[in-house]
């Protein structure tokens, strides 16, 4: 049957079974809890599993992904993970990940059109209107290109910190930190982009640096 994906339901129990003979408890526990420190969200690029680059075991990441790793305050779905993952599961972190090379910063830089993708490609449009003088004053393509994937970061880290969610989190005195993040799929190093909010002061002055 040429659309059988019956390979991967192998693949699925070959890893069930590996699992499974390492710690024989892993799945009952697994079942039983769900209690991350940390939320990631990042691009839905399938070069960029959130587990594996960090090198963590399943329930110990909770996970958005979206072209782009774009945070739209209208967005009811990544809200609604945010909402769950601050006020339900009470994650301590929140990372912002982007990658270097990311073809949606490439889209939305280009002229070109390319369907539906374009109204979601307009919030990082959007980016580059307000960053246009740096980039475009950036001689080489390449390092446009990979600060562009930064700076997009840096603006998402600040949507994330002036939602009410986590805003009234650090009303509440809750421990949470937003962080900025940078993957390279041509190494796998993850660059911190220095841009971690930790309570309204620090979303306040980072609002203003932006």
């Amino acid at each position: 049957m040429p659309n059988s994906l019956n390979h991967l339901f192998q693949k699925n129990r070959e890893w069930a079974e590996k699992v499974n003979s390492e710690d024989p408890d892993f799945f009952e526990t697994l079942s039983k809890q769900q209690k991350p420190e940390y939320l990631w969200i990042g691009c839905a690029d399938s070069r960029v599993p959130a587990n594996q680059i960090v090198d963590l075991l399943p329930g110990e990441v909770f996970v958005h992904r979206n072209i782009a790793n774009v945070v739209v305050h209208t967005d009811l779905n990544c809200l609604s993970v945010i909402q769950f993952a601050v006020d339900v599961l009470k994650v301590k972190h929140i990372m912002v990940v982007g990658h270097y090379g990311c073809g949606g910063i490439k889209a939305a830089m280009d002229a070109a059109e390319h369907g539906l993708i374009d109204n979601w490609l307009r919030h990082i449009k959007d980016v580059y209107r307000l960053h246009k003088s740096e980039v475009d004053s950036i001689a080489d393509e390449h390092q446009r290109f990979d600060r562009m994937c930064e700076l997009n970061v840096m603006e998402q880290v600040s949507h994330v910190s002036q939602s009410s969610i986590v805003q009234n989190a650090w009303k509440n005195g809750q421990e949470l930190h937003v962080h900025g993040w940078c993957y390279s799929i041509n190494n796998g190093h993850i660059t911190d982009l220095d841009v971690t909010v930790s309570t309204l002061e620090d979303a306040e002055r980072k609002l203003n640096e932006l």
